[in-house]
């Protein structure tokens, strides 16, 4: 007699779904402005359209996806904006960590980046676009760990997969090895100064490196500071 089929929960059929797009658009299997079908991706999926509705509004809400009308769903186009916006965020939020990091980090903590930093070389020279993906973003978010705070783990997760999407466009895979490595080393001096500088210096070279691989031209605001506009043409010139 054959055992009755185990049937999947409808939250767990959602969340199945939410990580399949989501890891789909970050790759760029689907591109900004691509349409989502409901009916589509249900039969795609093997699901019902109701978890499909329910991921793609969580995918709105994660900042991957908009509504061009009330029945258009589609993939994001960032903008300068966006970009600009989220480095911003990094830059407060990121070079704080790595203060903590430097203060706080136990030997187990620095053992556990320098095997994400040995992942990250072989993924590197194998030239794997996906490993370097995920073992940067695992090495980000172990540093974020390292700071010991709760609320600034907290205060990055609604924003950390669309740093991952903007971030994999940036193919300048042997120079962000060096940076990491670099900050390593400031974070294991225990000096919070260094570590704030460096991790500093790595966003504000990533938010250039990502705005020239996204649009084709560098920003050279960051290169004398912030993150992007600067507060006059922000007050006078919004757009």
């Amino acid at each position: 007699m054959s055992s009755p089929t185990k049937i999947e929960p409808l939250g767990a059929i959602r969340e199945r779904v939410l990580a399949g797009l989501r890891q789909e658009i970050i790759s760029g299997t689907l591109r900004p402005g691509d349409r989502l079908v409901e009916r589509e991706l249900a039969d795609r999926f093997g699901v019902s359209r109701v978890p499909v509705r329910e991921a793609i509004r969580a995918l709105v809400a994660e900042g991957f996806v908009h509504f061009e009308t009330p029945r258009r769903a589609v993939v994001r186009r960032l903008t300068r904006q966006d970009v600009q916006e989220l480095f911003e965020l990094r830059e407060a939020l990121e070079v704080y960590a790595a203060g903590l990091a430097a203060s706080r980090a136990t030997p187990e903590d620095l053992a556990q980046v320098e095997k994400l930093l040995d992942l990250a070389a072989a993924a590197t020279g194998a030239g794997d676009a996906e490993a370097i993906t995920d073992v940067n973003s695992r090495l980000h978010d172990r540093i974020v760990a390292m700071a010991g705070n709760s609320l600034l783990t907290e205060a990055l997760e609604p924003v950390a997969g669309r740093l991952r999407w903007m971030t994999r466009r940036n193919e300048e895979w042997p120079h962000l090895l060096v940076e990491h490595r670099e900050l390593y080393e400031a974070i294991a001096s225990g000096d919070p100064e260094r570590a704030r500088a460096q991790a500093l210096a790595h966003v504000r070279t990533n938010y250039r490196s990502t705005v020239r691989h996204l649009f084709g031209e560098p920003d050279g605001a960051k290169e004398s500071g912030g993150s992007g506009r600067s507060r006059g043409s922000r007050e006078s010139g919004k757009s």
